[in-house]
């Protein structure tokens, strides 16, 4: 499994910086994601945003809040 995680720790290493505008709404990804509505998208694409930057950058923020989780986890458990 350590393998796959390291797959998991590239992606989010080599995803390129969100804009600006992201910034909000990625902390609710991090933070909130059930909360997270397609009104939400929609104010991103209005903002200039493109869909596959959106959907990127989402799952770059799950998968590194998946991963921090999953570290924090991991140091409990020891």
């Amino acid at each position: 499994m350590t393998e796959q995680i390291d797959e998991l720790r590239a992606v989010v290493a080599g995803t390129p910086p969100a804009p600006a505008v992201m910034s909000a709404y990625l902390e609710r990804v991090h933070t909130r994601a059930y909360t997270v509505t397609d009104a939400d998208v929609e104010r991103l694409l209005a903002a200039g945003c493109t869909e596959d930057e959106v959907f990127e950058q989402t799952v770059a923020a799950a998968i590194s809040e998946g991963l921090r989780r999953l570290d924090a986890a991991q140091r409990v458990l020891g």
